[in-house]
């Protein structure tokens, strides 16, 4: 497994674009740079690429992998169709579930509980209905925190491209499975509740 979840800030840049059906973004280490994660979805059907193009987008069916630039998953986040809430699964390199997000009904801002492998909640992530910062909480403690960076006016305006900021805390250990359900989270947060 590659090292590269261990970064506690990570930033997250869809790629820019005015007529795309599928969502994909490049990871960066804000410290260098350096892209150090992809994140794609590499297999969309016809009819769901048609359906991206209409206001039944986010009901959409989705298999984003995120990888190393050398093509090594990090992560798999799957969700089928959704009516009214998503039910997200998240995988590991070896296609293993290691958790997964259920989205909560009547939440302002946006909600999600975040669960571990045999489906229990482990942490929470909850939206702020005055702005687009996501936290993620764990016992009353948080854990890590998403915020949207604007990357200018008018390229916010002229496509849909949005910028994000990843934090984890320090104290997450590191090589702990909640590191890869934090950062499938932030997908979900694009895809589920910000489309």
């Amino acid at each position: 497994m590659s090292d590269v979840i261990n970064h506690n800030v990570f930033l997250v840049k869809e790629h820019v674009g005015m007529f795309k059906a599928a969502n994909n973004f490049d990871i960066y280490d804000p410290s260098t740079g350096e892209v150090i994660m992809e994140c794609r979805e590499p297999s969309l059907g016809f009819l769901t690429k048609m359906l991206r193009f209409t206001d039944y987008k986010r009901m959409t069916p989705f298999d984003i992998q995120i990888r190393t630039p050398d093509g090594q998953r990090v992560v798999r986040i799957q969700r089928g169709i959704s009516i009214l809430l998503s039910k997200i699964t998240v995988s590991d390199h070896n296609n293993k579930t290691i958790g997964g997000f259920a989205q909560k009904f009547f939440s302002i801002g946006g909600a999600f509980d975040v669960l571990n492998e045999d489906g229990q909640p482990i942490c929470q992530l909850q939206g702020k209905w005055t702005g687009w910062d996501f936290s993620f909480t764990r016992n009353g403690e948080e854990v890590a925190n998403v915020s949207k960076k604007w990357a200018g006016l008018g390229k916010e305006m002229l496509t849909s491209a949005d910028n994000y900021v990843l934090q984890i805390a320090d104290h997450v250990p590191k090589d702990d499975s909640v590191r890869k359900l934090i950062l499938a989270a932030v997908m979900c947060i694009d895809m589920v509740l910000k489309e």
